[in-house]
């Protein structure tokens, strides 16, 4: 008598799906807004206009009567400030982008693709930081044809550029959260002031923020402009770190540089954290 015997089946092995790489949809999300967001020379020109006003007219008037800022000349002082006007006033306009899409653009079809719904944030976020970056380099370069002096060492640009990009992550995150909270674009243009244009006038952009009574000078330590615009002075204009000896005190500007840092990243991440979880809610709305 034969006995048969038969193999056992072999196991299925069932290939594992990739994940599907999320660098695609954002592009192409950041195209798409890019594309709403300049899609003229108008678009990029005319934010620059009254920041562009303040560092080659302005500043260089103002620094006939005031002469220097602790040794600094007060034109290229006022040009690191304006930086900190552009900034925040270029974000938070490209809050409206998010409300007109909101009302009468494609973000049902954008909520309907089957991609992470924060991509639509980061798509946002990136044409805002590509605009802010592109703007920042035509305002210092308009503001070193009218005079204006910079120490273009690479680790202070590198300094400068970290603070001005924490900066606008902050302060989109902050338009974003707006933009999806307010229900009307004109009650969003009207607020745009109050938070992009009041805390420049007590952030250091003008002058430093020991000028201020002692009541406005602790509420200027706490706003992120006044900690990035301290940075940005440090890494092309004040390598004494005065403006962060103003906020912290210390000696060592390495350590100070880093703290501020700290403070405008914390903002940065909070705000874009918020943003992307409001963004989610109204979503289903």
């Amino acid at each position: 008598m034969t006995a048969i015997t038969t193999a056992p089946p072999a196991p299925i092995v069932v290939p594992r799906r990739r994940r599907a790489s999320l660098a695609a949809p954002l592009a192409t999300l950041t195209r798409r807004r890019l594309a709403l967001s300049a899609r003229t020379p108008r678009e990029l020109v005319v934010p620059l206009l009254t920041p562009i006003l303040f560092s080659v007219v302005i500043a260089p008037a103002l620094a006939k009567v005031t002469g220097a800022v602790r040794g600094i000349d007060y034109t290229s002082f006022v040009a690191i400030g304006t930086v900190g006007l552009l900034v925040p006033i270029n974000c938070m306009f490209a809050g409206i982008g998010v409300i007109v899409d909101r009302e009468s653009g494609a973000r049902r079809d954008l909520l309907a693709a089957p991609v992470p719904r924060s991509l639509v944030v980061f798509g946002n976020l990136a044409v805002a930081l590509a605009v802010s970056a592109l703007q920042v380099v035509a305002l210092v370069a308009a503001a070193v044809l009218r005079g204006a002096h910079f120490e273009a060492r690479a680790s202070g640009v590198a300094l400068f550029a970290l603070a001005a990009a924490l900066l606008a992550v902050t302060m989109y995150g902050g338009a974003e959260t707006l933009a999806n909270r307010i229900a009307k674009q004109e009650e969003y243009v009207g607020a745009v002031p109050a938070i992009a244009i009041v805390p420049w006038f007590f952030a250091g952009s003008l002058f430093p923020i020991t000028a201020l009574p002692g009541w406005l000078a602790a509420f200027a330590k706490v706003l992120p402009l006044t900690h990035a615009l301290a940075v940005m002075r440090y890494g092309l204009l004040d390598g004494r770190a005065t403006g962060l000896h103003d906020i912290w005190g210390l000696t060592n500007a390495t350590v100070m540089a880093t703290l501020s840092l700290a403070v405008v990243a914390a903002y940065a991440a909070l705000l874009l954290a918020l943003a992307v979880r409001v963004f989610t809610r109204a979503a289903v709305r």
